[in-house]
């Protein structure tokens, strides 16, 4: 394909997703939860990048390529093939994408990817869908693939997909992200919840006054993620430290830089992977 684009590589951010707060309020007859929480987006993340071709294929690279895979289901190829199906359009791009994002480790990294095909391939086919058309086919992908399409902080509702304006402005706090390198799989972290409703969450309250419902059955799974929050409170300095949607990812908000950096330091040695970003 030439056109707008010609010969020339576009490229997409993918930014890491956390969960500042994540309140578990039932289970649905579904087999999905409702639940509220509020999403926040990171500087630092995956990137997707596209170029012409006469079909559609996917290279992922970077450090967690293996476990993220690329197979014909990856959210990414999903994600190109819904919109190429919807567009009416063959679907035909080489897409390549550099996974940083660990796996199942509750940071979106799979969501996100498949948000950034979503608003990369929008602009590489020339569609100029507006941001609604491409949150109609990021439901069916994920429950958080909506709030990806957005990257925005805000809260969502429902199974997640439900989405409005957080009115607190977050931009530009220093975050500092850990992961114990275990992969934590959503589903039975969901099936441990003790489906005790624990009450909702009030827009533009204080997120310290908040909680991750799925802290506990994710320590039973992992018990390395209570070392992780109790190192990051440890070491000081943080406005909040807590899990991520099911873990094993933990973070800590940071008052400014050198509060971050400390903290980093203080947590190396444990052979665990870190990231010092922002909230975006």
């Amino acid at each position: 394909m030439t056109g707008k684009t010609g010969q020339m590589r576009l490229t997409e951010p993918a930014p890491a997703k956390l969960n500042l707060a994540l309140h578990l309020r039932q289970r649905r007859d579904d087999g999905y939860h409702d639940l509220e929480t509020v999403f926040a987006f990171t500087q630092f993340g995956d990137e997707l990048s596209v170029m012409p071709a006469e079909a559609l294929s996917l290279q992922v690279v970077g450090a967690f390529a293996g476990p993220a895979g690329q197979g014909p289901d990856n959210l990414v190829l999903r994600a190109a093939r819904a919109l190429a199906m919807a567009a009416g359009i063959a679907p035909a791009a080489a897409l390549m994408l550099e996974k940083h994002i660990p796996v199942a480790a509750g940071l979106g990294g799979g969501s996100a990817d498949a948000a950034a095909a979503l608003r990369l391939l929008n602009r590489f086919w020339e569609l100029d869908w507006p941001a609604e058309r491409l949150l109609a086919l990021a439901d069916p992908l994920g429950s958080d693939v909506p709030a990806c399409v957005a990257s925005q902080t805000c809260f969502g509702s429902g199974r997640g997909d439900v989405l409005t304006r957080w009115p607190v402005d977050l931009s530009g706090t220093p975050v500092l992200l850990v992961n114990p390198r275990v992969a934590v799989p959503t589903g039975p972290v969901f099936a441990g919840w003790d489906r005790n409703d624990r009450g909702g969450i009030r827009a533009g309250g204080a997120l310290a006054g908040l909680r991750n419902d799925m802290t506990d059955a994710a320590i039973v799974i992992a018990p390395v993620v209570a070392d992780v929050l109790a190192a990051l409170t440890a070491a000081g300095g943080a406005t909040l430290v807590r899990m991520s949607g099911s873990g094993a990812t933990c973070f800590a908000l940071y008052p400014d830089v050198a509060a971050r950096a400390k903290a980093a330091v203080a947590l190396t040695g444990h052979g665990w992977w870190l990231a010092e970003t922002q909230l975006v």
